[in-house]
């Protein structure tokens, strides 16, 4: 039988809070049995397992990154909304480095029962590169190249990376004007 007070939502809630102050790794069953103060199997009447569980992390995490995004990106296109996405990007993983971990991991299809929330990803990106006028098979290539940028540059400075005296700030603001160029000229 199910705790009283332990579902499946603060479950992850739970997580999340564990990842973002001690790291994806450290998000483990044992871990959150001690935060409630239950034992293991307990648990276990709330999820499948450890993956399961990451993997409704990964999906929580997804779902706050698209809605800074979504909010971030609205009414604007070209460079403003490329700044928009990139900036409401790093700011999500920046907050919150254990969650954003979480949405870096591989979810297979029959994993979750929809998929809406990572297809609110694509959507999201795909409509701030069609104001560059791109169609596939660009699209999918430029969403990887802003993909590979944006994680590229916060894995970095998440892990303390980057050690010139210049500010990261100017570096980002640099980072962006060449994508824009390159997106404006990618024909």
């Amino acid at each position: 039988m199910a705790r009283v007070g332990i579902t499946v939502d603060r479950l992850v809630q739970a997580a999340a809070e564990l990842a973002d102050s001690d790291g994806l790794d450290k998000v483990t069953v044992s871990a959150l049995a001690r935060r409630f103060g239950v034992k293991d199997a307990s648990l276990y009447s709330h999820i499948r397992n450890l993956r399961g569980l990451r993997v409704r992390l990964a999906l929580l995490a997804s779902a706050e990154m698209n809605e800074a995004i979504g909010t971030a990106v609205a009414g604007r296109s070209g460079k403003d909304a490329l700044v928009a996405f990139a900036g409401a990007y790093r700011d999500y993983a920046l907050a919150h480095p254990g969650r954003y971990a979480a949405t870096q991991q591989r979810i297979e299809p029959e994993e979750i029962e929809d998929p809406a929330v990572l297809l609110r990803a694509v959507e999201l990106t795909y409509g701030m590169l069609r104001g560059y006028g791109l169609d596939e098979p660009d699209l999918t290539d430029a969403g990887r190249l802003l993909r590979a940028t944006f994680h590229g540059y916060v894995h970095l400075e998440l892990s303390g990376g980057f050690h010139a005296s210049r500010p990261l700030a100017a570096s980002w603001a640099r980072s962006l004007d060449a994508l824009h160029t390159t997106l404006e000229s990618w024909s």
